[in-house]
């Protein structure tokens, strides 16, 4: 039997709700829609820990292949968002991507486990969102610290489901309304047991964190504007809107935002629209100028 949680504000102070409905309900009794509720991300990480690729499609669309075992990444918790809550593009940046993806939620100290016992160690699941500034994907030197870990760029909600199973779930992304993403968790190379295990190996995990699970093919740009869903078959429907940043990245230190060949081909699924072009007789600028006009 499932259970669902939400984090909200209720009357100025956060606490915890159990949805009954269309209703949330909190444990002294009182209650409030489920629209009409100010959501927080239904969980306090104190680490957000991202496989790279993981469903094969991903993998099928940038034409390469996995490895024998997952890669990560991280994101700060800084980047944590809420359903509902505003995803900042900031000014100057252009390539501004969604990865509608399944968040873990770890609810007991986990360390050295098998893929076995990983479900005992897992408090429940989320839908998310891993959104990707790749106007900065040629720094960091492959870390993607500013590519996935700025501000805004991780909503997880609007609730956390417990006894919920992984297996077989549809996984869909709808801009503005119209499907863009869709999957299922079958096409998942690692699952949601073996994720967790492998990072316990050598990360203890705490109440509280966060795996997020990867996301399908189609992973594209967003605009100002553009209100971007993300629905897990049992979990819910995640819903943020992308809004322009209220000040630009500063142009008097750091790496600036770039619009090459990488960050663009990865923006649009992968880098197999450059090679084509450039084994045609070396045409990539040519799509590197429509894919800008595309983008005004």
């Amino acid at each position: 039997m499932t259970t669902e949680y939400r984090r909200i504000l209720l009357d100025g102070y956060p606490i915890l709700t159990t949805r009954h409905g269309d209703e949330l309900v909190t444990k002294d009794g009182r209650s409030i829609g489920v629209d009409d509720a100010v959501h927080l991300a239904p969980c306090n990480p104190s680490k957000i820990i991202c496989v790279h690729l993981n469903y094969h499609s991903r993998v099928q669309e940038f034409i390469t292949k996995l490895p024998p075992a997952p890669t990560y990444f991280h994101k700060p918790v800084t980047a944590l968002n809420t359903h509902k809550g505003a995803v900042v593009r900031p000014e100057r940046c252009n390539w501004l991507n969604y990865e509608g993806e399944i968040a873990i939620v770890i609810g007991k100290t986990c360390r050295n486990i098998s893929p076995g016992e990983a479900g005992d160690y897992i408090l429940g699941y989320a839908v998310s969102n891993d959104y990707g500034l790749h106007d900065f994907r040629d720094t960091d030197a492959g870390s993607m610290l500013r590519v996935k870990g700025s501000d805004t760029l991780c909503p997880i909600g609007p609730g956390l489901v417990t006894g919920w199973d992984f297996r077989d779930k549809m996984i869909r992304t709808y801009v503005n309304g119209v499907l863009k993403q869709e999957d299922t968790t079958a096409n998942m190379e690692w699952d949601m047991h073996y994720l967790v295990a492998d990072i316990a190996r050598t990360i203890t995990l705490e109440p509280g964190d966060v795996l997020l699970s990867g996301t399908p093919a189609n992973s594209r740009p967003v605009q100002i504007g553009d209100v971007v869903e993300v629905e897990v078959e049992g979990l819910g429907r995640l819903s943020n809107t992308i809004v322009y940043g209220p000040t630009p990245i500063r142009d008097d230190c750091g790496a600036q935002p770039t619009a090459s060949e990488e960050v663009i081909s990865t923006a649009m699924g992968g880098d197999w629209e450059f090679r084509g072009k450039r084994a045609a007789g070396g045409q990539g600028a040519a799509f590197y100028e429509s894919a800008l006009d595309d983008k005004k």
